[in-house]
């Protein structure tokens, strides 16, 4: 499994691309989390508008296994939901660094635990 090197990640498992130059940043699970859902059947994105807080659940996916839980990394308003993850959300296990992305966010607030690939590796095991 390869992380992607410019991307941040979670110890919730989700990832975090860099900004934009309006500081909008894009958020989905990481292939870890995906192989650990099992097949994904249901998506609930946070929709456009709504604030989300580092750290807290704004979502739910649903997969074949269990139901988890989808933590922002980052504080901010959601600017974007994938909507092709919600029509179909085995995007999130064929695509998750691709076309699987969940939702997009402009930043207010950033938390420093936020970790690289390497560390994101490292963590995962």
């Amino acid at each position: 499994m390869s992380n992607p090197q410019q991307l941040r990640y979670s110890k919730e498992h989700e990832w975090l691309s860099a900004a934009d130059a309006d500081g909008v940043a894009t958020v989905g699970i990481t292939e870890f989390a995906a192989n650990a859902l099992g097949d994904v059947v249901f998506a609930q994105l946070p929709a456009v508008g709504d604030t989300v807080t580092a750290g807290e659940t704004c979502g739910e996916l649903e997969s074949t296994k269990s139901v988890s839980d989808l933590y922002s990394p980052v504080t901010g308003e959601v600017t974007a939901a994938n909507q092709d993850v919600v029509d179909d959300p085995s995007l999130v296990n064929t695509a998750p660094f691709e076309g699987g992305w969940l939702f997009k966010v402009k930043i207010t607030d950033e938390p420093a635990d936020l970790l690289s690939a390497a560390e994101y590796d490292d963590f995962a095991g």
